[in-house]
């Protein structure tokens, strides 16, 4: 089942849960729903890695627990907070805050299988961070005004 709450007078912001599943069409399409068109592929292929995670490696596919996502645009940034209720989680290569991923891994090939979902993350947003408990992402994605063009034409 899947909860949608929208601001009544605007889409710009809202929150989705779900039970922990990886059918994921309907809430990425969703949260797609305001991305511009170019970015949307890249996007999408971001914001399912984080799902993925989240209801696999956070909450172990348990459908008693729930992903909840917020989201919502400022100016020209698009932002979604996704929360799991799982244990915790630290990514081997960067600090408690997901701040920095170690510059030396500059392409895809470089990074192993278990960090090949960080890779997709950075790659693919502005700003991802981590909560220190590991629980609570934020991704953030910049969609105007970009010198870099999208991933996927």
């Amino acid at each position: 089942m899947i909860a949608i709450s929208l601001r009544p007078t605007s889409r710009r912001w809202g929150t989705v849960s779900f039970a922990s599943t990886l059918y994921l069409c309907p809430v990425l399409d969703l949260l797609l729903a305001d991305v511009p068109q170019r970015w949307q592929l890249e996007v999408r292929l971001g914001l399912q890695e984080a799902l993925v995670n989240a209801a696999k490696h956070g909450n172990n596919l348990d459908p008693g627990k729930t992903v909840l996502v917020e989201f919502f645009i400022l100016e020209d940034q698009h932002w979604w907070v996704i929360s799991d209720q799982g244990k915790g989680f630290e990514p081997i290569c960067c600090g408690s805050s997901g701040d920095s991923l170690d510059d030396a891994k500059s392409s895809i090939s470089e990074v192993d299988e278990c960090g090949r979902g960080l890779f997709i993350l950075r790659q693919v947003f502005d700003h991802v961070h981590w909560n220190p408990e590991g629980t609570e992402l934020r991704l953030c994605k910049q969609v105007k005004g970009r010198v870099r063009q999208p991933l996927f034409a």
